[in-house]
């Protein structure tokens, strides 16, 4: 993502932020799962949605990528129903220990957006493991 104009990196920040409130988030969630600092406001995330790039770090990059997967993975998932994304980011599952994938996503961080993509996509976790 660091080869991104600066108007496309825009164009990306418009659309995860349009993603995150797809899936209600609070504010405090928003900026946990973008890694942004405890300090970032409401008003700096709605300069997000439509007027500022967020910034080009390394690591805000990764996590960006892993909320672009979740969602299509999502989107993929449920295809007739775009509000199952949210319930199932919000629901309980046996295989992250009976938390909610937001939950996991929440207390691990990048680990955790991996986590949770993995369960949802299975040709990134087969990639990931290096088994190809």
């Amino acid at each position: 993502m660091n080869d991104y104009t600066d108007e496309e990196f825009l164009y990306i920040t418009k659309t995860v932020m349009q993603v995150l409130d797809g899936w209600n988030l609070s504010t405090e969630e928003t900026v946990n799962v973008l890694g942004l600092s405890d300090q970032t406001r409401k008003r700096q995330l709605d300069k997000y949605r439509n007027l500022k790039a967020f910034p080009k770090d390394e690591l805000i990059i990764k996590r960006l990528s892993h909320i672009v997967g979740i969602s299509d993975a999502l989107r993929t998932t449920f295809p007739r129903n775009l509000n199952m994304a949210e319930k199932w980011l919000k629901t309980q599952h046996r295989r992250f220990e009976n938390e909610t994938p937001l939950t996991v996503i929440l207390n691990e961080g990048v680990e955790g957006l991996c986590k949770v993509r993995s369960e949802l996509d299975v040709t990134f976790a087969w990639n990931t493991t290096g088994k190809n």
